[in-house]
C-alpha cells in the first residue's frame, strides 16, 4: 500500500468524525439561496438526508418538509437540529409507499425541489427481502416522480449507487430501474427536471463496513473481510452532501445522471490495515478472509459500457452520457405481477430482464 493510498484513507478518517469529533463542512452552505423553493427531503433521517439537513442549516429557503417513516432516528434528528430553524420546517413521520399521505403531502407543500434519498440500501438484507425493495426502491420512486409532476415540482434528485451498474444484486437492480424510469420522464416533462446523483459508498454511513471494523477494532475481534482484493468508491459524507446541494442550483445542461468525482477505489485490506494502525492494535487484531455475499461485487464501477463522463461547470461534478442515443424502454408491468409468494430467482430474474 503505498503513502497516496494511506494519506487518503487517513484523510476519510478524520472528515468522518468518526474517531474524533473533528469534523468541518467542506462547501459553505450559506451560499446556497433556495429562498423561492419549498425543499422536500425523504429519508430526512438516514445518512444523506441527515448529512443534507444539517448543512440547509446554513441555506436560506422558503421551507423545508424533513421526511421519515423511522420514528426515533427522525425525532433525534428534530431534537439536534429545530432549535437552529424558524418556523419553515416541518418533520413529517411517513411511508414513501403511501399513496394517499405522499399525495396529501403534496398537495399540501406542492415541493419544488426534491432530494430522494429513502432507499433500502443494504446488499446482503435487501438480497433476502426482494419484494420490499421493489416496493420501495422502485415504485415508492415511480410514486414520488409522478406527484412531482402533477405538481410541477422544478427539480427532482434521486440518490442512487455505483451497484446499479451492471447490478448482480437486487439493491443494484432496483436502482438501475429507478434511474431508467426516471430518464424517460424527462423525454415528456416540461416542468420537472430529474436527474440521478450516482456515487460510491459514503465513508462511514450507517451500517456501513467502517463502523463495523471499528466497533471489531475496539472489541480486539478479529476483522470480517469478504475478498482480499475486494475495492470500493468511497465519498466523505458532507462532501457528497454538498455537492448534492451543488447539483440542485447546477445547470446540468440537460443531462439526467451525474457523478462525483471519489478519487480512485480503495482496497477493503487497505482500510482495515489502516483502521488498526490508527488504533495502534497491529498484533492484536486479525483479519479473517470469507466470502462475498450473494448481491456483492468484487469492484465496482461508476459507469456502464455504454457510458462516458463529461464535465459539467463543477469539478467535482460530472454527466454520465450514453454512447447509445436510443432510448431504453422500461415496462413496469411484469413487476406489478411480483408479489410475497414469488421467489427470489424469479423475481431477480424479472429484476434482470429490465437492466
Amino acid at each position: 500500500m503505498d503513502n497516496a493510498v494511506i494519506e487518503r484513507i487517513k484523510s476519510l478518517i478524520k472528515s468522518s468524525g468518526l474517531i474524533s469529533e473533528e469534523k468541518s463542512l467542506i462547501g459553505n452552505s450559506s451560499t446556497y439561496d433556495f429562498s423561492e423553493e419549498v425543499i422536500l427531503v425523504t429519508g430526512a433521517a438516514g445518512s444523506i438526508g441527515s448529512g443534507l439537513a444539517k448543512q440547509l442549516l446554513y441555506a436560506k429557503f422558503k421551507k423545508v418538509i424533513f421526511l421519515d417513516n423511522a420514528e426515533t432516528p427522525l425525532f433525534y434528528l428534530k431534537k439536534s437540529i429545530s432549535n437552529n430553524f424558524q418556523n419553515n420546517v416541518e418533520f413529517v413521520l411517513g411511508d414513501i409507499r403511501d399513496k394517499v399521505h405522499m399525495s396529501h403531502l403534496f398537495e399540501m407543500y406542492k415541493p419544488t425541489l426534491i432530494f430522494h434519498t429513502a432507499a433500502y440500501k443494504h446488499v446482503s438484507l435487501v438480497e433476502e427481502n426482494p419484494y420490499e425493495a421493489i416496493q420501495t426502491n422502485i415504485f415508492a420512486t415511480q410514486l414520488l416522480a409522478q406527484l412531482a409532476l402533477e405538481y410541477r415540482s422544478k427539480r427532482f434528485i434521486f440518490i442512487s449507487t455505483d451497484k446499479a451498474v451492471s447490478p448482480v444484486g437486487v439493491m443494484g437492480m432496483a436502482k438501475a430501474i429507478a434511474e431508467r424510469f426516471l430518464s424517460n420522464l424527462n423525454v415528456s416533462s416540461q416542468s420537472t427536471r430529474f436527474i440521478s446523483a450516482r456515487f460510491g459508498n459514503i465513508f462511514g454511513s450507517n451500517g456501513s463496513v467502517v463502523p463495523l471494523f471499528i466497533k471489531q477494532i475496539k472489541k480486539r475481534e478479529a476483522i470480517t473481510i469478504t475478498n482480499k482484493e475486494a475495492t470500493r468508491l468511497f465519498i466523505d459524507m458532507d462532501e457528497a452532501c454538498t455537492l448534492i446541494l451543488e447539483l440542485a442550483k447546477l445547470d446540468v445542461n440537460g443531462y439526467n445522471k451525474v457523478s462525483f468525482d471519489m478519487g480512485k477505489p480503495i482496497k477493503i485490506m487497505d482500510l482495515a490495515e489502516v483502521l488498526i494502525s490508527t488504533f495502534k492494535a497491529e498484533n492484536k487484531i486479525a483479519i479473517n478472509i470469507t466470502n462475498l455475499s450473494s448481491g456483492e461485487k468484487l469492484h465496482e464501477a461508476i459507469t456502464t459500457t455504454d457510458e462516458i463522463l463529461v464535465t459539467s461547470k463543477h469539478k467535482k461534478i460530472f454527466y454520465l452520457v450514453k454512447k447509445s442515443k436510443r432510448k431504453m424502454e422500461l415496462d413496469l408491468e411484469k413487476l406489478y405481477k411480483v408479489n410475497y409468494k414469488t421467489t427470489l430467482q424469479e423475481m431477480k430474474k424479472v429484476l434482470k430482464g429490465m437492466c
